[in-house]
């Protein structure tokens, strides 16, 4: 068990070396980039708390899909096992649960502890007998399975608004709109096949056009229920309204670009960093679009005829 926490502690001292900074940097860095973009959030929001908990909660989340689990146990046997995983998600979560305590939320400090803990015995890759319609076609792919594996968290998100409507607060109905938004933002995490990308005959250019406009297309459909019942409850700020759309929209267009300016491999730590500010600072996304469009024409012309 031992070694299987020292093999993961040496992949990402890896990664920040082939980011080309000395680790003690990287550290620094990381920890720097986690403690300013939680100041950030909870300066922004009365509801930063829940959104903090519901971040921290998907990140653990990760580490319980089923082939992963499967893997692990095959090797250290079930009892062992068990351990790795609940330590591993106190790992994740004490972070989060620290800087709540930092914040003298005590109460959602030990609940995501206890959360944590609690997804241990859950997979949630887990093979059902029923395929869960989608409001989508086959493609994308990403928002079909992506929705079959989230589907639980719209009904709730369109709960929120209903909430919001009723108790008269509009911050609230924008956070529901949001969490649409990074649920959608999650579908383009992990890489496609190649395959998948070839197969679509076009040229680079013609080929992120067609996923953003599908990305965006599907993402609207998503939200429109929310984005109108607050602009009829909500007309004097419906101002405010669309700029969080307009900016979710942004946020839609850069996490694709991001995709696929790293393909066929996952996004690297870098990539992530940029992605990390931006939501500290959304107009760096005017010079990161255009940057990562750049670097995704290139990664898909190993793959796709460029005409142009």
């Amino acid at each position: 068990m031992k070694k299987y926490f020292q093999l993961h502690f040496k992949l990402i001292n890896r990664r920040l070396i082939d980011f080309g900074l000395p680790l003690i940097v990287g550290y620094i860095l990381l920890l720097l980039v986690f403690y300013f973009g939680s100041e950030y959030l909870f300066s922004k929001t009365e509801f930063a708390k829940y959104i903090y908990g519901f971040v921290a909660l998907g990140f653990v989340s990760r580490l319980s899909e089923a082939k992963r689990n499967d893997f692990i146990k095959s090797i250290f046997g079930t009892s062992a096992f068990l351990k790795i995983r609940m330590l591993e998600n106190l790992i994740y979560a004490f972070p989060f649960a620290l800087f709540l305590i930092y914040k003298e939320e005590f109460v959602m400090s030990f609940l995501l502890m206890v959360s944590s803990l609690l997804l241990v015995i859950f997979n949630f890759n887990v093979n059902l007998n029923f395929t869960i319609p989608t409001p989508f076609g086959k493609k994308p792919f990403e928002f079909v399975t992506g929705f079959r594996k989230t589907f639980f968290i719209f009904p709730f998100a369109y709960l929120l608004t209903y909430a919001a409507i009723d108790v008269n607060n509009f911050n609230l109905g924008i956070f529901s709109l949001l969490l649409i938004g990074l649920i959608c933002l999650s579908y383009y995490i992990k890489p496609e096949n190649e395959y998948y990308v070839w197969n679509y005959s076009l040229t680079p250019k013609d080929f992120l056009i067609e996923k953003l406009k599908i990305g965006l297309l599907y993402y609207t459909a998503l939200s429109i229920p929310i984005l109108i019942a607050l602009g009829i409850f909500f007309y004097n700020e419906i101002g405010i309204l669309l700029v969080f759309f307009i900016i979710s929209y942004a946020y839609i267009i850069a996490i694709i670009l991001a995709k696929y300016s790293a393909f066929p491999d996952e996004m690297s730590l870098p990539q992530g960093i940029l992605i990390a500010l931006s939501f500290m600072f959304p107009p760096i996304l005017i010079g990161l679009i255009p940057y990562f469009y750049s670097l995704s024409v290139k990664r898909l012309t190993t793959l796709l005829n460029d005409s142009n």
